[in-house]
């Protein structure tokens, strides 16, 4: 049961080297020779702060990325899938990463046309580098729209993995242009803290409600959130969940822990957050005891990856990832996520 359509990975890293300059300053002495002469001092300006990268490496940062990613996914065009995976795994990190290697994983199931499309060459124009400042985050993020859509933005994270700077997360706010970003006077995003609530929730409690929406249909926590498009998709997942299986089968989705847990958020103009966050589930199909004796239930060519053979009860394991909008009065907006099926079994 695939909630998104694929998209492509892309794939960057630079390793980091950041000097810090600091300015001394010292007291000038008497010039004269009378000794009670006063001695005078001019207070150096204190040095503007600084951002966690400059623009100039996010820059390169995000070139890279895109002809890392374009070399990889010409390697699986060419079946060559075990050495992307490589590339990928030396490049990539995070709740993306295992999105990613899915995607190769599962290469061969796809269609002729799904492959070509995945291996187009891309890259991103209207770039907006959003640089919290030196000391308050390790990771920064860019705005991009990329060359497949003129409507679609991605907000992209690249953060340090292992002491390199890699691509962690990437979502594509489809058709929904992303609110505006607020940056102090040395042109710095702020790092909001994932564990402080912005209005009804906290950027790092925004897994579990929208999982809700799977589990439940919005019954619990799944209810404090906003019935953007997402979200009524997601309950339309719960709704229809047995509407395939004949009869014969229950399914079932449970919330399961992101892969890569951390949470990243930015403040807005209007004292709100921008958040990408990792989300996870389980969707368990199981034949019903008068079925199970005399029935299987066959994978998926997806599924088939991991498991082969039939069985009473197939669980999945979608990973995901996802991006919202709090504000300090109203419903959180998930206004766009997307998942990849990474396990069967």
């Amino acid at each position: 049961m695939r909630s998104t359509t694929k998209r492509r990975r892309h794939l960057a890293v630079l390793a980091l080297s950041l000097t810090t300059a600091i300015t001394v300053a010292g007291c000038a002495s008497s010039s004269g020779s009378d000794a009670s002469e006063p001695r005078t001092s001019k207070a150096a300006s204190p040095p503007a702060p600084k951002g966690v990268v400059t623009k100039e490496f996010a820059e390169s940062a995000l070139s890279a990325y895109e002809k890392t990613n374009n070399k990889a996914n010409d390697l699986a065009s060419k079946a060559r899938t075990v050495e992307a995976r490589e590339l990928l795994s030396k490049v990539e990190g995070g709740q993306l990463n295992e999105q990613s290697q899915a995607d190769y994983a599962q290469w061969k199931t796809w269609s002729a046309k799904e492959q070509k499309d995945y291996g187009t060459p891309f890259f991103y124009t209207d770039r907006q580098y959003l640089l919290p400042r030196e000391g308050t985050a390790t990771w920064f993020a860019v705005v991009g729209k990329p060359s497949s859509s003129d409507e679609d933005e991605a907000l992209m994270i690249f953060d340090r993995v292992d002491g390199t700077y890699k691509m962690v997360a990437s979502v594509y706010a489809e058709s929904t242009p992303l609110p505006e970003v607020a940056v102090d006077r040395n042109g710095l995003a702020t790092a909001v803290d994932p564990s402080r609530r912005v209005g009804a929730l906290a950027p790092d409690d925004l897994a579990v409600a929208f999982e809700d929406l799977f589990e439940t249909g919005g019954k619990h926590s799944g209810a404090q959130l906003a019935p953007t498009r997402p979200a009524k998709e997601s309950v339309r997942f719960y709704k229809d969940r047995n509407d395939n299986n004949g009869g014969k089968a229950t399914t079932e989705f449970t919330y399961a822990a992101p892969a890569h847990p951390k949470v990243y958020a930015l403040k807005l103009k209007n004292g709100g957050a921008l958040t990408v966050f990792p989300t996870a589930h389980t969707i368990t199909r199981s034949l019903k005891g008068a079925y199970a004796s005399t029935y299987e239930i066959d994978p998926s060519k997806a599924e088939a990856i991991y498991n082969p053979l039939s069985r009473d009860t197939i669980t999945d394991e979608q990973q995901g990832q996802a991006l919202a909008v709090l504000t300090p009065s109203g419903k959180p907006q998930v206004i766009a996520r997307e998942y990849r099926l990474v396990d069967s079994r």
